[in-house]
């Protein structure tokens, strides 16, 4: 059992993990930058600590936090989304220091955090993979002409995104072109990484999730598909369980 979680996130869902810690019976130690010294999940965890003066670099630092951690006997460290969640790094520093990581394990996150190794992996298991770029994208000037072979739209996407960011859908060649500095610059500070890569937009697709769970024992269940279609800004708004697109037989084969 845990005793002291140490939260590498900020705003509501760091909320929502001191909540759950408290529920446990585990205490919750919160990180924060300036800007966010009276946040909420500030005042409700147990412990809190400064990581200085810069609102993204601080929660971006693999080693300060996992340093943090041991300083202030943590046996874990929960990521929350966003941020360090899909890092490998992260979590490789993680099993080196003998903290519990709340998440997959280094070498999976290594093959489905990086999105372009996820496609490889897919690719290589034989499930269908959106057309688009074999890798990272060198230059815009690959961008481009991987965009006029796939045909537009197209979406370019941070490799380690998520939660909605650094992703933009590009309707032209000059679109495009604005795009792709901004998606690398939205990248590199929500992700601390500048890699990008390129995808055939799907336009108006159904976007359903099966939802997996295991632990550390090998014990492994689903928890049955979710409709995420609703969203905003690439965020899932709504998530709407069980699929009311899916017939039965569908889910059966799913």
């Amino acid at each position: 059992m845990l005793k002291k979680v140490l939260i590498a996130n900020r705003g509501e869902i760091a909320v929502r993990i001191v909540r759950a810690c408290a529920e446990m019976g585990i205490r919750s130690v919160a990180i924060y930058t300036e800007p966010d010294r009276y946040a909420l999940h500030v005042k409700r965890a147990d412990e809190s600590y400064s990581l200085g003066d810069d609102p993204l670099a601080g929660y971006l630092d693999p080693l300060r936090i996992v340093n943090l951690a041991v300083e202030t006997g943590c046996d874990a460290i929960h990521p929350g989304y966003g941020f360090l969640s899909e890092n490998a790094e992260f979590a490789r520093l993680c099993e080196k220091n003998n903290i519990t990581f709340v998440g997959p394990k280094s070498s999976v996150i290594e093959k489905m955090g990086d999105k372009t190794a996820a496609r490889d992996s897919m690719r290589d298991a034989g499930v269908p993979i959106t057309p688009g770029s074999d890798g990272n994208l060198a230059n815009l000037d690959e961008a481009l002409s991987l965009a006029e072979e796939v045909g537009y739209p197209v979406m370019i996407k941070a490799t380690s995104g998520g939660g909605g960011r650094g992703i933009r859908r590009c309707d032209s060649a000059n679109e495009l072109r604005q795009q792709y500095p901004r998606v690398i610059s939205e990248a590199t500070k929500a992700f601390g990484s500048a890699e990008v890569f390129l995808e055939k937009c799907i336009v108006n697709p159904r976007h359903i999730e099966v939802q997996i769970l295991a632990d550390s024992e090998g014990n492994v269940v689903h928890l049955y598909e979710r409709d995420c279609s609703i969203q905003r800004r690439n965020q899932k708004l709504i998530e709407i369980a069980p699929s009311p697109q899916l017939t039965p037989e569908q889910r059966d084969y799913v």
